[in-house]
């Protein structure tokens, strides 16, 4: 409707996986390689994740334009299957031709999938199986492709499987049930959200294989673009393509501030939940008032502070109408004092003030390190740390791995203009977090923190006795404290090699079980009853 107007030849935001629109920032090109490189493989599992509409299919879409000639391969869209509904699919991808009467055996079909690949194999061919939605396999399924593996010659594996799905995939094949599938990842990648720069690259990118000279959007909206969609690329062209038919229906030439606005709400407005007649309540005044704070934020702009600041003091969508009435007014009175300063005991929820008072990297990490008692040249502590006994650990995550920790952390926060703002994460409560930068503090909801924070974090620990940067080798010293801490907790058999005690304490504990003794579990043993661990920890409300 409005290609036209803007002069394109195609629609640029269409939604369709077309790999002509594919966007390579570095971490695309590193997740091509790594399905391009599960061709040549020999076997095993290739593992490629990432978020709701990261592009995830796009990338495969691109990938099977670039297989080899000599490479057959089959591809599932909808893995809710059974075992042989799956092999069933497997053979009529590749082609492969099962008598009728061995149509309801399991048996028959991966005989003649072994024929297949050994013929396949014979003439210098191989054969990849690309599952998309993998999150959806049962555990059974899991298994039945695991077991398909083992289809193979004396000189190499006969089938590779590559599984493309959200990140639970990779919660699903840290299960120990699943440990003998997940030793057969020989490449895992997993796709962030875009940055703000990226955003807007990405945006001009898909203008421009649509035909047109520049992208139509002014500056602040496409600042706008990326906070409202948090880099999604799915989010972005849903956001993207309303906003261009609402500049069309108005007459102009480039999306501005309030149209981008208004197609948010349109787009990612909240919709009434089914159910009891209070959720549906709630649900439409979180609604109307995310409408209110979205208005606002349009028609006042940065004089009175981002629309992070607005969404912060709405907090959870969620609770009585009571509730949204006192966020309502909540809303009000943080826009009314944006601004003014805040004493340590008197924590604002001006998330715009803390973007443009958080420290450089260097000097808050300083600043942080002073809870351990350690004193750092603030040009690069964490060169200076060891010194002090301690080691810097640089992690991304989620709020849920900095309560693991309970320790203080700095965030690596973004800003609007698409720079790094760093602030110390001091508390936690369930639904906000308290931050700071010097003297200042800020309450921040959860919700509004998600919003300009990718998960990057960086805190102090001291390390074990025997320990070595880079390596998780265990032996002397090392091996002696891990094997004490993990009796100490009695989480694990100690009847168990170490290596699967280790595993068990991870399970138990709640951190992704890897059977490796990295920097988290070292923290997370360290702190075991507190008895040997001095790190400061979270203060829980605040």
């Amino acid at each position: 409707m409005y290609l036209e107007h803007f002069r394109l030849r195609k629609e640029p935001f269409s939604t369709a996986p077309d790999p002509r629109f594919l966007f390579m920032t570095e971490q695309h090109r590193e997740a091509l390689a790594h399905l391009l490189y599960g061709v040549r493989a020999g076997g095993g599992f290739v593992l490629l994740t990432g978020a709701i509409g990261a592009g995830k299919t796009t990338i495969c879409r691109c990938f099977l334009e670039q297989v080899p000639e000599e490479c057959s391969v089959a591809y599932i869209f909808n893995p809710s299957l059974t075992v042989l509904e799956l092999l069933q699919t497997v053979c009529q991808e590749f082609g492969i031709a099962v008598p009728a009467a061995a149509q309801l055996s399991v048996k028959m079909h991966v005989e003649a999938l072994n024929g297949f690949l050994l013929a396949l194999h014979g003439r210098g061919g191989n054969a990849v199986l690309v599952i998309d939605e993998a999150q959806s396999l049962a555990p059974e399924v899991l298994e039945q492709l695991r077991l398909l593996t083992n289809l193979e010659t004396d000189e190499r594996k006969l089938l590779q499987i590559i599984l493309i799905g959200q990140p639970e995939l990779r919660q699903m094949l840290a299960r120990p049930d699943l440990e003998q599938l997940a030793q057969r990842v020989i490449a895992r990648y997993h796709l962030d959200a875009l940055d703000a720069a990226q955003t807007q690259a990405y945006v001009r990118h898909r203008v421009a294989v649509a035909g047109g000279e520049e992208a139509p959007f002014e500056r602040d909206a496409l600042a706008a673009l990326h906070a409202l969609s948090r880099g999604v690329p799915r989010r972005i062209n849903l956001l993207a393509d309303r906003a261009l038919l609402g500049a069309y229906a108005k007459g102009q030439r480039r999306v501005d501030r309030s149209t981008l606005g208004r197609a948010a709400l349109e787009v990612f407005g909240a919709e009434p939940r089914r159910g009891r007649a209070g959720s549906w309540v709630a649900s439409v005044a979180a609604g109307a008032l995310l409408a209110a704070g979205v208005a606002w934020w349009l028609t006042h702009g940065r004089a009175g502070g981002g629309l992070a600041a607005v969404l912060a003091t709405l907090g959870p969508a969620s609770g009585a109408t009571a509730a949204a009435g006192s966020a309502a007014g909540s809303a009000a009175g943080s826009a009314r004092s944006a601004g003014r300063a805040a004493s340590a005991g008197s924590p604002s929820a001006d998330l715009d003030g803390l973007l443009q008072a958080a420290s450089p990297q260097g000097p808050a990490l300083a600043e942080l390190a002073l809870g351990w008692g350690a004193t750092l040249d603030a040009s690069d502590p964490c060169a200076a740390a060891p010194a002090a006994g301690l080691a810097c650990y640089r992690g991304r995550g989620g709020v849920a791995l900095l309560r693991q920790l309970d320790r203080p952390a700095l965030l690596a926060l973004m800003r609007a203009d698409g720079s790094i703002a760093y602030a110390r994460l001091v508390a936690l409560e369930p639904q906000a977090a308290l931050l700071a930068s010097g003297a200042r503090r800020w309450r921040v909801g959860l919700p509004a923190l998600a919003a300009v924070w990718r998960g990057e974090f960086v805190t102090y620990w001291r390390p074990p006795p025997g320990w070595q940067a880079g390596s998780e080798a265990l032996a002397g010293p090392l091996r002696a404290w891990v094997e004490q801490r993990i009796a100490s907790a009695g989480l694990a058999d100690a009847a168990l090699p170490l290596g699967e005690r280790v595993w068990a304490y991870q399970v138990a504990s709640g951190l992704e079980p890897d059977g490796r003794v990295g920097p988290v579990t070292l923290m997370k043993l360290a702190r075991g009853d507190g008895s040997t661990d001095d790190a400061p920890r979270l203060l829980s409300d605040f």
